[in-house]
């Protein structure tokens, strides 16, 4: 598994507030985006996972806001992998516009089967 990733993000009108500015909570979204990009560009999908019957859940959420972003910002988010357990991996998340950072959190997601039982993660994610 890589261990950096970006994305451009632009930042659409319907992701705002009344000040026109990114609602805080939309920025877990753009870590979700992140994640599903990074396994995308290394020739994965989520879809392999619910293929084998197997999901992955957020377990842990953080996100800490240095400054806004509004309508129409262009984004770049960096996702890099932490960690990688037997059953979770923890992503780390910086965005940026231009070279100022804005935003920056981490995410600790778990593998679990369709019951939510906590199941190890396929070798092809581990690295196994």
């Amino acid at each position: 598994m890589s261990d950096v990733h970006e994305i451009e993000i632009r930042v659409r009108y319907q992701e705002t507030d009344g000040q026109r500015r990114v609602h805080h909570a939309n920025f877990l979204t753009y870590f979700e985006m992140g994640r599903t990009e990074m396994l995308r560009a290394q020739g994965r999908t989520y879809r392999e996972f619910e293929e084998a019957e197997l999901f992955m859940v957020v377990s842990e959420a953080t996100v800490r806001y240095l400054a806004p972003a509004d309508y129409d910002d262009l984004l770049l988010l960096r996702t890099r992998v932490e960690k990688v357990g037997a059953a979770h991996i923890r992503h780390a998340y910086e965005v940026f516009r231009g070279s100022t950072l804005l935003v920056t959190g981490a995410t600790t997601v778990v593998c679990v089967d369709r019951q939510g039982r906590v199941r190890r993660l396929p070798d092809w994610i581990a690295g196994g």
